[in-house]
C-alpha cells in the first residue's frame, strides 16, 4: 500500500515537471495572475460542480489558508519565477521546500526532526543544482526571492493540508482548495491588470492543460499522498519535477543530458529514496525495543 501511495503521489510532480517548457512556449508574456488565475479557478468550479457540496461555513477561514498557500500565492510565485529566471534556476530555489516542510512540520505537526530527514533534503537541493543549474544561468533579484517564498508557500500548504483534513472525499477538498485559491485571485487580478488580456488558440491549450491536467487531476493525486503519507517524504518527491522536465527538454527540445547532469539525476533520486525510508527506521527501532 505504501508503495502504491508514493506512486500515485509521485505522478503530480511528474506532470508538474511539464509547467516550465508550457508555461514558456505556450503562455508567454502572460501576467503570473492572469495564469495562476486560469489555472486555478476553472478547475475549481468544475470539481465543484462535479461534486455538488459547498464547504460547511466554520470551514472557509481555513479553506481561504489553504487555497492561499497552495494555489493563489504559490502559484503567482511560481510563474514569476518560471517569466524571470532560467528554468534551471527556478529549479534549485523550489528543492529547498523538503527542507523547510521537515521543520515546519516538527512546529505544527510535533513530529520529529530527524537527521536522516534533513540529509536526503540537503541532497535533494544538491542533486537538483547539478541537474539544471548551469554556470551561464543568471539571477534576478525578483525572481530569486519569488522562487524561495514560493518553496515556503508550498511547504505551509502541504503541512498545513495534513493538519487540516476535512471529512469529506479528496475530490471535494481539492475543489474547495482550489476554487478558494481562484477566488482570492480573482479581484486581486481584475485591479492589477489595465486590460483583459486576448488569448490566442496556443494560450488555451496551455491553459487547459495548465488547469485541467496540471491542475485539477494532479492535485487530487498530490492531496491523496498528503494525507496518507509522512510530508516530508512527500515533499521529497518534489525532485521528480525538474528530473521531468530535463528529460523532457532531452526527448522534445533536443537538449544533451551531461555527466554532471546524470551526477545530480543520481543524487536527487538517491535523496528520494533516502527520505522515503528513514521515516521506517524509527517505528522499527521502536517496535524491537
Amino acid at each position: 500500500m505504501q508503495s502504491r501511495d508514493l506512486i500515485l503521489t509521485a505522478i503530480a510532480p511528474i506532470v508538474w515537471g511539464s509547467s516550465y517548457i508550457v508555461t514558456t512556449t505556450f503562455l508567454p508574456e502572460h501576467s503570473p495572475l492572469t495564469v495562476a488565475l486560469l489555472r486555478a479557478l476553472p478547475a475549481g468550479l468544475l470539481l465543484l460542480v462535479l461534486v455538488r457540496q459547498l464547504p460547511p461555513l466554520a470551514w472557509v477561514p481555513r479553506l481561504l489558508v489553504l487555497g492561499a498557500l497552495n494555489f493563489s500565492i504559490f502559484w503567482v510565485l511560481l510563474f514569476t519565477t518560471a517569466y524571470r529566471l532560467p528554468g534551471g534556476v527556478g529549479a534549485t530555489l523550489g528543492a529547498v521546500q523538503p527542507l523547510v516542510v521537515v521543520f515546519l512540520s516538527a512546529l505544527v505537526l510535533k513530529t520529529p526532526v530527524r537527521g536522516v530527514q534533513v540529509m536526503a533534503a540537503a541532497l535533494s537541493v544538491a542533486g537538483v543544482a547539478l541537474l539544471v543549474l548551469t554556470p551561464a544561468a543568471k539571477l534576478d533579484t525578483l525572481g530569486v526571492v519569488a522562487g524561495l517564498t514560493g518553496a515556503v508557500t508550498m511547504a505551509g500548504g502541504v503541512v498545513l493540508s495534513r493538519k487540516w483534513q476535512p471529512p469529506v472525499s479528496l475530490l471535494t477538498y481539492t475543489a474547495w482548495q482550489l476554487t478558494a485559491g481562484g477566488l482570492l485571485l480573482l479581484p486581486v487580478t481584475i485591479w492589477a491588470l489595465p486590460e483583459m488580456p486576448q488569448f490566442s488558440g496556443q494560450n488555451i491549450l496551455g491553459l487547459a492543460y495548465m488547469s485541467l491536467i496540471g491542475g485539477a487531476l494532479t492535485y487530487v493525486l498530490w492531496f491523496r499522498g498528503i494525507a496518507r503519507l509522512e510530508p516530508a517524504s512527500v515533499s521529497l518527491l518534489g525532485v521528480l519535477s525538474p528530473l521531468a522536465a530535463v528529460i523532457l527538454g532531452w526527448a522534445f527540445m533536443g537538449e544533451v543530458l551531461s555527466a554532471k547532469q546524470a551526477l545530480g539525476a543520481g543524487l536527487a533520486l538517491f535523496s528520494l529514496w533516502l527520505g522515503q525510508v528513514s521515516w521506517r527506521w524509527r517505528p522499527r527501532k521502536l517496535a524491537s525495543a
